[in-house]
């Protein structure tokens, strides 16, 4: 198993990990990286069955995408990183959390849940990918990604394109993971700052969702973004940024 990944900005900086949504890949966060402060250690990664990583065999647990996750940052010497995790990453986020308190100090759970969804949903999603591959999922996906209005923009090409072509072996393994999580009572038990984002618009993890998820911490934040779907670091990447930023300058990050 072998993770592509990519180290930009200062390599003496404070560490920044993001961690990206199901059928996504690092290019995600492209709009957001160029309007963050410079100084900072900014890490990328594509999830086991994504991108340039290693597809192996589904299905995946969560236990092993937070385990590669753990390998990755341990592979890099990374420490007290603030870690920013949309949709399946931000579970990735609350497993690593839990497991390795010494490699998060902050997060942010951008557009995700403590649980995401119903095993029934999650074993029909499969099934249609197994049987019709992604492309046969593709318009709902879309339209639970993005709102009305990007749905008109020429850009949202580039990501059926980006979702068509990650591997159905990739896409069906990963969401048997989250099918199989449930981080309730251990998200509840962590204490370090936290940050929620959602977009108004989300059709995949509403906005109330990610709020009952942030509020099972103590004294975590919350922060909507309006007019944007499941991927606001795509639809509002200048106030993605400015959300990131002032968290960071609140937790003595920057």
């Amino acid at each position: 198993m072998k993770l592509h990944y990519r180290v930009d900005g200062d390599p003496d900086g404070a560490p920044v990990v993001f961690a990206n949504s199901l059928g996504t890949d690092m290019r995600l966060w492209d709009d957001v990286l160029p309007l963050l402060p410079k100084g900072i250690r900014v890490i990328r990664f594509d999830k086991r069955g994504h991108g340039l990583s290693s597809l192996t065999a589904a299905p995946y647990s969560m236990g092993a995408l937070v385990n590669d996750t753990e390998q990755l940052l341990d592979h890099l010497n990374v420490r007290d990183c603030l870690f920013v995790g949309l949709s399946i990453g931000g579970m990735i986020a609350q497993g690593l959390a839990v497991k390795r308190m010494d490699l998060i100090r902050a997060m942010v759970l951008s557009n995700t849940g403590a649980k995401i969804g119903t095993k029934d949903i999650w074993d029909d999603r499969i099934a249609q990918v197994n049987t019709g591959g992604i492309k046969s999922l593709a318009d709902a996906v879309m339209i639970r990604w993005f709102s009305e209005e990007f749905r008109t923009k020429p850009e949202l090409e580039l990501w059926y394109n980006m979702l068509e072509r990650t591997p159905d072996v990739g896409y069906a393994g990963c969401s048997a993971a989250i099918s199989g999580s449930d981080f309730y009572a251990t998200t509840a038990s962590l204490r370090l700052p936290t940050l929620g984002i959602a977009g108004s618009e989300d059709g995949s993890t509403p906005p109330d969702l990610v709020r009952e998820m942030v509020d099972l911490i103590p004294g975590s934040q919350f922060h909507l973004i309006r007019g944007a779907g499941h991927l606001p670091c795509v639809e509002k990447p200048d106030e993605y940024a400015k959300t990131l930023i002032k968290f960071m300058k609140d937790t003595g990050h920057i």
